[in-house]
């Protein structure tokens, strides 16, 4: 690992090139910019330094042509093992695949201050606020939507519509601790795919816009783990009380 001077507001970075040289220069670079660089000679090595890290890149610089492991099936194992985006390095351009499994590329030779461009362009990202899930202006139900219900069945109808809500909730934000626990950080992706839809259905505004957000990926590694402390998941707990509160308030039994 290579972090002289390294800067906590700057991406963590794993550099895989097979290349010593190509390596240790791009490394030199980066760390003499205040990045926190780590570094492996190969696709295979990488995978099992992210198993064994207690950390997690922010950025990935791989080469595009290494033996072993390498292209498209690293770039798939790389998603899997971390949150991070990931740029191809390389002599000759790639296929097209490799480049749209990517979210960057970049030419070699380049000046130094190309990388230095390249991180600062990922940095400048802009990321989905998590507090913006639980805005005081987002209710917890939305009040068109509810009317919208009601005007449509009986309260018990209603009722049964949010207890099966609350309930889903409760099972999901339970699939999503075991995710965290696999490091699945595609499987996060999916269960907030799925309550976004159940909960826009039913005007849940606030588990809904927290389920966007775990749908984008918003849900950061920790280290090499996803963080069970992420107050996203502090938020979609929330948000699942203050509905079943509502539903208790609302549609007592």
């Amino acid at each position: 690992m290579f972090n002289l001077g390294a800067s906590p507001n700057l991406p963590t970075v794993l550099l895989i090139d097979d290349d010593m040289v190509s390596r240790e220069v791009m490394a030199t670079v980066l760390t003499m910019t205040g990045y926190t660089v780590h570094t492996a000679d190969g696709g295979k090595a990488a995978l099992e330094l992210l198993a064994d890290a207690t950390w997690g890149p922010d950025v990935v610089l791989m080469d595009a042509q290494m033996p072993g492991l390498s292209g498209v099936p690293l770039v798939a194992q790389l998603r899997a093992a971390s949150n991070a985006d990931i740029y191809a390095v390389s002599g000759s351009n790639p296929p097209a695949e490799l480049i749209a499994a990517c979210d960057g590329f970049l030419l070699k030779p380049f000046p130094p201050d190309a990388l230095t461009r390249l991180l600062q362009k990922h940095s400048e990202k802009a990321t989905p606020p998590v507090v913006s899930a639980l805005d005081p202006r987002t209710p917890v139900v939305n009040p068109e939507t509810l009317a919208q219900l009601r005007s449509m069945m009986p309260e018990a109808g209603v009722r049964q519509i949010y207890a099966a809500v609350v309930a889903d909730l409760f099972k999901r934000t339970a699939a999503i601790e075991t995710a965290i626990a696999a490091k699945d950080a595609a499987e996060i992706r999916r269960i907030g795919h799925a309550i976004k839809g159940g909960c826009s259905m039913a005007g849940a505004a606030q588990a809904a816009a927290i389920g966007t957000l775990l749908e984008n990926g918003a849900l950061k590694l920790k280290g090499n783990h996803l963080d069970n402390d992420s107050p996203l998941l502090k938020h979609l707990r929330t948000a699942t009380l203050a509905l079943q509160s509502m539903l208790e308030t609302e549609f007592p039994a």
